[in-house]
């Protein structure tokens, strides 16, 4: 077998594989996924891999783990467009491209100290989706307004 051929990380029995990440961006998705040094958490994570359609990707694999809207969302911050890709018993049981939602809730923190959104605990804070490139929202409470490096920082 041609070294092109051979399988870079192995499959998974059951869980989550996240494909076509941006090059660079795997440890952001581990970070907002909670994953850290959990020994009961099986993760793989292949950086700068080839691909036929970005150029170079990163993947990562989350045995036992499916994921839930909640986490497909903030994925969809990070690496819109990123395939997911949900596995049982070593096949492919559904496969989808993450999209980012025009209106953001519960996920982010407004990076305005004194929005009410961080200040009332009954209050979710919420955003309005204002352009995919440059990321840019908008907070619906203050209206402050937020770019990538500022919405990585307050994912929450």
């Amino acid at each position: 077998m041609t070294e092109e051929k051979m399988l870079k990380v192995e499959k998974i029995r059951r869980g989550t594989v996240i494909d076509h990440i941006p090059v660079g961006r795997s440890f952001q998705v581990l970070k907002i996924l909670n994953i850290s040094s959990d020994p009961g958490i099986t993760v793989s994570i292949a950086i700068h891999v080839k691909s036929k359609k970005m150029g170079l990707k990163d993947v990562v694999k989350i045995e036992d783990r499916i994921l839930d809207s909640s986490e497909l969302n903030k994925i969809a911050l990070i690496a819109e467009g990123a395939t997911i890709t949900i596995v049982e018993d070593y096949e492919v049981i559904k496969k989808f491209v993450v999209v980012l939602p025009d209106i953001i809730t519960g996920i982010l923190k407004c990076s305005n100290g004194r929005c009410i959104s961080n200040m009332e605990n009954s209050v979710k804070p919420s955003f309005t989706l204002l352009s995919k490139n440059p990321l840019t929202i908008k907070c619906h409470y203050c209206e402050r307004e937020m770019e990538t490096d500022e919405i990585f920082g307050s994912i929450t």
